[in-house]
């Protein structure tokens, strides 16, 4: 996997990293809990049994900042491209690159794969992830779904055809 001069080290997660990424979802997306229906806010924070069998369906890709766990990301290959999902980093350690480095990290296994595409579904008051997908290339789609359990989604995908390898 990779590092960094920040001292991030991107691995892929095994089930004894579960608890750490379940925990990790929790505190990255806590205070937007308010936005989010019951539902989806629980599908989202996803708790550590949830985490496993992410696990089972793709790699889920954990980043250790000084050693310690503070960023996740899980993919899934499918039919129509990458699907990432779970993208979350640490209150803290938001600003330290770490989610630039996890989505390198995901393209880089796209890429191996020959996938044409990455996408996945945000909802619109992450405006903060918005602008970090924007910058490495992701574009909204009309594709759905609409909406998670009652809260707004919406899709966004970086086409890989063109990419060229950093």
């Amino acid at each position: 996997m990779s590092s960094t001069a920040i001292h991030v080290t991107i691995q892929r997660a095994n089930g004894a990293d579960a608890k750490a990424i379940a925990t990790i979802l929790f505190k990255a997306f806590t205070e937007f809990e308010p936005l989010y229906t019951k539902e989806a806010f629980a599908v989202t924070v996803a708790g550590e049994q949830s985490v496993l069998a992410r696990m089972r369906e793709g790699p889920t890709l954990v980043a250790l900042y000084e050693g310690r766990p503070a960023g996740t990301a899980s993919v899934v290959l499918r039919d129509t491209g990458v699907y990432i999902r779970g993208l979350a980093v640490l209150p803290q350690d938001r600003g330290l690159g770490i989610g630039h480095l996890l989505l390198n990290e995901i393209e880089s296994f796209a890429m191996a794969r020959k996938a044409r595409r990455l996408f996945l579904s945000t909802t619109p008051f992450l405006t903060n992830a918005i602008s970090l997908y924007q910058k490495f290339g992701f574009r909204r789609t009309k594709d759905g779904p609409p909406d998670l359990f009652g809260t707004p989604l919406f899709t966004m995908e970086k086409a890989l055809t063109d990419v060229r390898r950093r």
